[in-house]
């Protein structure tokens, strides 16, 4: 079957860009956030496409006064890659790496939002995450990131707020490859140990710089992957750190962190750090990741949106995968800097490092 996506020179295999592959989890997926300088209005988006099972779906997600208010939909795809709008949440690619929309329109609920991101770093490629159990691929992953400034405008509930670029920030990542799509496989896998999971990203933006840092670490606390960059606005080239650490403090009763210290070594030997203050937990769900209905490559008919809100002060500790908001104080031989970033935080089962020792046990 030809698509649109056949006009472009996109082709991976001899088949037509509607044919992914034998592999059912292929996915390529959307993610941008962007918060305001106070650090008090916080929005994300994402969208995922879903070749071999034909399933596209997206979310947008904003928090204002402390309610984050979350708009869903999910569409069979009809082997058309390049049509990505699902119920009202569209993404437009304005200029690849460098400039993009999302849109959103549910009035039912009172959310909108037209936003253009624009780049103010070239997109960096993080290093390739792979991850078996026994014979089966876990994991298979390419992902980049791009920090930016946003502008347009959102509507919530009423009440309208501008964006304009010197006021909001953010981060974009693409990632594309093999993870867990849509329904788990009915037969289990043999080899397959006790889920264990442990992630933490941290894009972070100063005004003349921005940084980026995660690590994977296995349930001892040995790193599987990692990567810690700098990387300067001025189109300068960017900096790769020879050694990446980091250390976190937990909130009681929680697997959320209520301060992070990330410190990276250059090549010359010079060390820096970050201190990252978390002021308040965005949650993942409410773009899809781990949401009861509208997970990701969930399969919900021709068309089907949906909406949930909730206040981010009130979620249960339950809810570990989230997006802390943090004020960034960078420190290096010339001093300290203050910028803003996110601490994203998925940790699942055992970290020796944490304290952890089950499934979902949580700090004393």
């Amino acid at each position: 079957m030809l698509t649109k996506g056949d006009d472009y020179p996109l082709h991976q295999t001899p088949e037509p860009i509607a044919y992914v592959g034998a592999n059912r989890n292929f996915y390529d997926r959307f993610f941008f956030n962007g918060y305001n300088r106070s650090g008090e209005i916080f929005f994300a988006a994402a969208m995922g496409v879903y070749p071999y099972i034909n399933v596209l779906d997206g979310a947008f997600s904003i928090v204002v006064d402390g309610v984050q208010h979350n708009v869903y939909a999910s569409k069979i795809m009809h082997m058309e890659r390049l049509d990505t709008n699902v119920g009202g949440i569209g993404v437009d690619i304005v200029k690849p790496m460098e400039e993009l929309r999302i849109t959103c329109q549910d009035k039912d609920n009172g959310v909108s939002a037209d936003l253009v991101f624009k780049a103010s770093i070239p997109a960096h490629e993080e290093p390739r995450f792979t991850r078996r159990a026994g014979s089966q691929i876990m994991m298979d992953v390419t992902r980049m990131m791009q920090n930016g400034t946003w502008s347009g405008w959102i509507e919530v509930k009423g009440k309208r707020i501008e964006v304009t670029p010197e006021e909001y920030r953010g981060t974009r990542d693409r990632s594309w490859g093999i993870r867990g799509v849509g329904a788990a496989d009915s037969q289990p896998n043999p080899y397959a140990p006790d889920f264990q999971f442990y992630w933490l990203w941290a894009p972070m933006n100063f005004d003349d710089f921005s940084a980026h840092y995660f690590v994977n670490e296995d349930a001892t606390g040995n790193v599987w992957n990692c990567n810690g960059m700098i990387i300067p606005s001025t189109g300068a080239e960017a900096e790769k750190m020879r050694l990446v650490a980091s250390k976190l403090q937990f909130q009681s009763g929680t697997r959320h962190a209520s301060s992070a210290e990330i410190l990276f070594t250059k090549a010359s030997g010079e060390e820096v750090s970050f201190k990252m203050s978390p002021k308040w937990n965005f949650y993942m769900k409410g773009i899809g990741y781990g949401h009861d209905h509208f997970s990701h490559g969930s399969y919900h008919g021709e068309l089907e949106t949906g909406y949930d809100e909730f206040v981010t002060a009130e979620m249960n500790p339950e809810n570990i995968h989230i997006q802390a908001m943090c004020d960034v104080v960078f420190t290096s031989d010339k001093g300290e800097i203050t910028g803003q970033g996110v601490l994203e935080q998925l940790i699942a089962g055992p970290h020796g490092p944490s304290g952890f020792t089950d499934l979902m046990d949580f700090a004393p």
